[in-house]
């Protein structure tokens, strides 16, 4: 009998795969590379101990019951799509958006209103219907505040991208921030990635910003990446991959001292379990609130999104967990402490179980 063309492939390929074998077992049998085994075998092996001993503490993290009164202190968020200023969304969909809020902690709505320009500069026709939604915002939801989310990509690991090391780019970012507030936003949000640890024209840029927003009474917030979750991890992805990650502590801290707000990407995590996405989001909050002066606002990121890749896997960074997470780390931490919150990402993708998770375990303000 003929063997069929599937069948010869696979056979094809198991000789092949008995060929690599053979010639790798006999390259790593020679004597010369007695001594380079050895190194090998102990870097593996201390590589796989370590993984195991981060996942058991991120299991550990996760464990326990979060303590009273880790619950809304009315400084939550919401990151939105540019939709809400484009003209793509009306009076339907923001009556449908404020009953969801009503009730609720949340008091910042992020509204995607760049992207920047590489240069800084900002277009208005980006945001023809902000007027509108201002305006429906304050009077369906009296005290929420509409911030100008503002971003782009930075030219840190290509060759495009707005510079942070030109001082005439961070000058037109200050005056697209100031084009915002003139325009009636409450403050302003910025989200500029992939932003490298210890990065000085950021900070600079910063304290532009800030001198700004102080001026004019608004509130500065920012996007953050995540902490090292072990010393200098940020220096270690750099050096493998180009993309460092993670920001130090220090670092953090530093970005935290020159806003009002600091919001966590503490998501993305590539955790493989929702028990250890829970325990990392512990270690994030525990981490941040180390960092944070007790000046400035520091909210926690709830995945409200349900993509699936190498860097996230749904079924494990769930808003449960992370909402769970975050009143594990806080208790721990600094159960007291009231300028903090938790901010969802994004509404355009948020299910009806996301908003209600937020609102159950998180959420919901007391009305009594």
């Amino acid at each position: 009998m003929t063997e069929s063309p599937i069948s010869q492939a696979l056979a094809a390929a198991r000789t092949r795969l008995r060929r690599v074998r053979s010639a790798v077992a006999r390259c790593w049998s020679h004597p010369r590379l007695k001594w380079p085994k050895r190194v090998v075998a102990t870097l593996v092996g201390c590589l796989v101990l370590s993984l195991l001993a981060a996942g058991i503490t991120l299991r550990l993290n996760y464990a326990g019951d979060p303590e009273p009164g880790t619950r809304t202190r009315g400084r939550d968020a919401v990151w939105l799509g540019h939709a809400w200023v484009d003209g793509r969304k009306g009076d339907a969909e923001l009556a449908a958006l404020a009953r969801r809020i009503r009730g609720t902690g949340i008091r910042d709505l992020y509204v995607h209103t760049g992207p920047l320009d590489h240069d800084g500069t900002l277009s208005a026709k980006r945001y023809p219907r902000a007027g509108w939604l201002l305006k429906a915002v304050h009077r369906e939801l009296p005290g929420v505040r509409v911030q100008a989310w503002l971003g782009d990509v930075l030219a840190t690991e290509g060759p495009t991208g707005l510079r942070l090391t030109d001082p005439r780019s961070r000058a037109q970012v200050v005056r697209s921030a100031r084009q915002v507030l003139d325009a009636g936003f409450d403050g302003v949000h910025f989200d500029l990635e992939p932003l490298h640890s210890g990065d000085r024209d950021y900070l600079t840029l910063l304290d532009g910003l800030h001198a700004l927003t102080r001026a004019r009474r608004a509130p500065l917030s920012v996007a953050a990446h995540q902490i090292d979750p072990l010393p200098a991890l940020h220096s270690v992805a750099g050096f493998l991959f180009n993309h460092p990650k993670w920001w130090s502590q220090a670092f953090f801290g530093q970005v935290a001292r020159r806003v009002d707000q600091i919001a966590v990407m503490s998501y993305d995590t590539s955790m493989p379990l929702e028990s250890l996405y829970g325990g990392y989001v512990a270690q994030q909050t525990e981490l941040a609130l180390e960092a944070t002066p007790p000046g400035t606002d520091l909210l926690m990121g709830l995945p409200g999104y349900h993509t699936n890749n190498w860097g996230r896997h749904a079924w494990a960074e769930t808003v449960t967990a992370a909402v769970r997470g975050t009143r594990l780390g806080l208790g721990r931490e600094d159960r007291r402490r009231k300028r903090f919150g938790v901010a969802l990402y994004v509404d355009f993708a948020a299910t009806d179980a996301d908003w209600t998770a937020y609102r159950e375990d998180w959420g919901a303000r007391d009305t009594g």
